[in-house]
């Protein structure tokens, strides 16, 4: 088989226990539909993946390689005045001032990449048992200006890859090849979403009602709740809005309260929180907003026989 750098690329950080899957060429866009799930270590995979005149990047699938990456940038315009004033021109900069405010040190010995935009990857191992996602700036749960954060559900270019600055193709590069770190405890800490709170005891899922009434609404909201779940970004605004907006057409008949719409949604959103910039604010605004809409759209159910539908 004829040498291609970017399987080469691609082998080397299977080697290293990344799972990866290509991005289309000179970017950072998944190739492949369902990357997370398909990224992979396997040898034969990748060598298909990559032919011998394949230009694809390298894409690493952080939640199942085990990776929280701190991806650091250069500011490429005005710094903003309250970061100005810290003395703050890099997201490297963000960093090493939340390590002093922690009293710990700044967290650069781990295995770094830098990349073609004049940022960095720091790559971090995910300690056991941690949920952490990806986020952005210092919106949510982000650490701060210029500083994205890329968990479970989020992407990295490998190095060996390209990306073009200024007309010109730039490799992203290794330029600290040491082992990767575990997380320090005070950054887990600081990307890890608050608890969430107790569960109204005083509402009830569904009021009294048929039987066949009930088993639809539970259909309705289990299906309505896998959908937020899964929800792409870019889309998780619009598709929240519209379960909750398709369940308060169940609440116009009295078939579910507010706060168990509310309840339910909030669960099957809650890991996108701090993830691009979704935060608390817009869940439960959105939330709200939906359940308004179709709360004066009462939901129909076409009757499978002739009669009532109260099987009680």
């Amino acid at each position: 088989m004829s040498h291609n750098e970017f399987r080469a690329a691609a082998l080397d950080a299977a080697a290293r226990g990344w799972h990866v899957f290509p991005l289309r060429p000179n970017s950072k866009i998944p190739a492949i539909t369902r990357w997370e799930a398909r990224a992979t270590r396997d040898e034969d995979k990748i060598c298909k993946w990559w032919p011998d005149k394949s230009r694809s990047n390298i894409g690493v699938a952080c939640g199942p390689s085990g990776l929280l990456v701190l991806d650091l940038d250069a500011a490429h315009g005005p710094v903003p005045p309250r970061w100005a004033a810290l003395g703050v021109e890099h997201g490297r900069d963000v960093v090493a001032l939340l390590a002093a405010r922690a009293r710990q040190p700044d967290p650069v010995d781990t295995f770094t990449v830098a990349t073609p935009g004049l940022g960095e990857h720091r790559h971090f191992l995910r300690p056991p048992g941690a949920e952490l996602r990806g986020t952005a700036g210092d919106r949510g749960r982000g650490l701060g200006w210029r500083v994205d954060t890329r968990g479970a559900g989020s992407v990295i270019t490998a190095p060996g890859s390209v990306g073009g600055v200024d007309g010109t193709l730039v490799p992203y590069t290794v330029v600290r090849d040491v082992p990767i770190a575990v997380l320090p405890d005070w950054l887990v800490t600081a990307l890890t979403p608050p608890p969430p709170p107790p569960r109204p005891t005083t509402a009830q899922d569904l009021p009294a009602t048929s039987r066949r009434v009930a088993a639809y609404v539970n259909a309705a909201l289990a299906a309505e709740c896998r959908n937020v779940a899964a929800a792409e970004e870019g889309h998780r605004h619009l598709t929240l809005y519209a379960a909750a907006a398709a369940l308060g057409e169940l609440l116009a008949n009295d078939w579910i309260t507010h706060s168990a719409i509310t309840h339910h949604l909030i669960e099957a959103a809650r890991h996108h929180l701090g993830v691009a910039g979704f935060d608390w604010r817009e869940l439960t605004t959105t939330i709200r907003d939906g359940i308004e809409a179709g709360r004066h759209n009462p939901r129909v159910i076409t009757e499978r026989h002739k009669g009532t539908c109260d099987d009680r």
